[in-house]
């Protein structure tokens, strides 16, 4: 009997890149581009992420990166000087239909912001939303309820929320409301990576059906190009089918699922 070839996958990841600095002091993109090359990823969403100034908000080829080639970017800078922006990043092998960007900064805090994009997957509109959250509480809550108008907006469509959430106090997670929302996902340990305790970086995908595995990418290079591991999710690559049958188990996905 011949066996059934396996089903190809969409592979997602987010990482927080600390600005292209190692854990050895060195500021190096191309290690980062080399890392990122290893996840073989089709969509990445990068925080801490710094690039030149007067490189164009629109633009749509990876800056700094520029061996990623196969990827289009979408960039959501939160801070500026006169020399470099900081901020959100996402990396796309899927062409970009529309991008916007979310300000989730609160006052006398660090800038913060969400972006937020829908690309094409094989004729499929999936929408994107990478963001980086604050350290205190009560940023985080003020964060998740504008992610969570944005989340309202796209109703039951294809979705990936990624990023680095900064959520890791016991019994005081304010982004469990993602969890209710979404489903709970596994929870790979990323940050720090000379001894990974924290699972700050997290990906949801709605429909939850469509996750099939999520890991933290740990090699060699992972280890010094930055103080996170990248975390990886693999999805059906059939979208569109997974989502016909998402109303039926949308109450199951939302919290009835044994183990969420």
């Amino acid at each position: 009997m011949p066996v059934a070839a396996a089903s190809p996958v969409i592979r997602v990841a987010t990482y927080n890149v600390h600005g292209c600095v190692g854990t050895d002091g060195r500021h190096d993109p191309a290690r980062i581009a080399a890392v990122i090359a290893e996840l073989d990823a089709d969509i990445v969403a990068l925080q801490e992420f710094t690039y030149p100034t007067d490189v164009a908000l629109e633009t749509r080829t990876p800056v700094v990166l520029t061996t990623l080639d196969q990827y289009q970017c979408a960039l959501g800078p939160t801070r500026r000087n006169d020399k470099h922006c900081f901020g959100n990043v996402l990396l796309t092998r899927h062409p970009i239909v529309d991008v916007h960007r979310i300000d989730l900064s609160m006052a006398k805090r660090e800038a913060r912001g969400a972006l937020a994009a829908t690309i094409d997957v094989g004729g499929q509109p999936v929408h994107l939303l990478a963001t980086h959250l604050g350290l205190r509480i009560r940023e985080r809550r003020f964060q998740i309820r504008q992610i969570l108008d944005y989340l309202n907006s796209v109703g039951h469509e294809c979705l990936v929320v990624l990023g680095d959430f900064n959520d890791w106090l016991p019994g005081r997670s304010v982004v469990h409301v993602l969890d209710d929302r979404l489903g709970r996902p596994d929870r790979p340990r990323s940050f720090p990576v000379y001894r990974p305790t924290l699972a700050l970086d997290r990906i949801w995908v709605q429909p939850k059906t469509a996750l099939r595995r999520i890991f933290a990418h740990i090699t060699p290079t992972s280890r010094i190009a930055s103080d996170h591991f990248p975390i990886v999710a693999e999805l059906v690559s059939d979208l569109t089918e997974t989502r016909r049958t998402h109303g039926d188990t949308e109450r199951a996905l939302l919290g009835g699922l044994r183990g969420d």
